[in-house]
Formats: structure tokens, C-alpha cells, sequence
């Protein structure tokens, strides 16, 4: 990324499966446009799709009249991705760790989401908040 100002951008989505393309283009378009190098933005574009994926499925159980607020914010070295959900909420420490051997092994389809949050992304971290919207924050380095 040429520039050393933070850049912000905002999304807003209906909580469709539909819009997981909305949400991957949003994400698509700012990276290209602040420079961040192909498989960065690669790995930023799955988790994030993950992420919301996780959200309509889990969250909102595909309840298609729900939002899901996206924030990028982009710096020199960092890209930070929030996701705010008002559905369900869930504790990512009692999500434990694919075996992934037995996984391959079983032919199993699905469930590797958060894992593949985890191992894509820098940083992961989820909140909750009284007024019942839960947030998570996903962070990747740039460089």
C-alpha cells in the first residue's frame, strides 16, 4: 500500500447468502485500490467470507431480513476487517481445532470456517455487547 493514511470504508448487507459476492467485491474493490498484493487480499476475501457465511448461517439462521455492517480500514501495514451481527451470539473458544487428517479421512463437507478465520487472518477476536450485537474483528498484516 503506497499511502501512509488509514482508509475506511463501510458496507452494509442484507444477511443473504446472495450478497456474500456484495461482501468479497467490496473487499476486492479497496484492496485493488490501495495495493495490497493478490494473495493478501486473497486470504482477506475467504476469511471474510467465512465470516459472513458464519453469520447468515449461525447468527441469523438464514433469517434473509437480518444486516451484517462491514468495516475495512486499511493502513500502511494492516487491514482490519469488522463484522457486526445483532443475531446470535457464540463463544469461538468452544469452537476446538480440526483434526485434519480425520476430517480428509470422513470426507466431511463444511465446518471448517473458523478454522480457516483462524489460519487465514493475523488476528481474530469476537465481542459481544449488551445492546445484543456481537462484532468480530479480523486482522491482517500487509506486508
Amino acid at each position: 500500500m503506497k499511502s501512509s493514511r488509514k482508509h475506511s470504508y463501510e458496507l452494509c448487507v442484507k444477511s443473504e447468502t446472495s450478497q456474500l459476492a456484495v461482501i468479497r467485491d467490496f473487499i476486492n474493490k479497496y484492496a485493488e485500490e490501495n495495493h495490497i498484493p493478490g494473495p493478501v487480499s486473497n486470504a482477506i476475501i475467504l476469511a471474510v467470507d467465512e465470516a459472513a457465511t458464519n453469520i447468515v448461517k449461525h447468527a441469523y439462521h438464514y433469517a434473509a431480513d437480518k444486516e451484517i455492517h462491514i468495516t475495512l480500514c486499511l493502513s500502511k501495514d494492516e487491514c482490519t476487517v469488522s463484522l457486526t451481527d445483532f443475531g446470535d451470539s457464540f463463544d469461538p473458544s468452544l469452537i476446538p481445532q480440526p483434526n485434519m487428517k480425520e476430517y480428509l479421512q470422513q470426507h466431511r463437507v463444511g465446518g471448517l470456517g473458523l478454522y480457516l478465520i483462524r489460519t487465514l487472518m493475523d488476528s481474530m477476536e469476537y465481542k459481544t455487547d449488551p445492546r445484543h450485537s456481537n462484532k468480530l474483528i479480523l486482522k491482517k498484516k500487509l506486508s
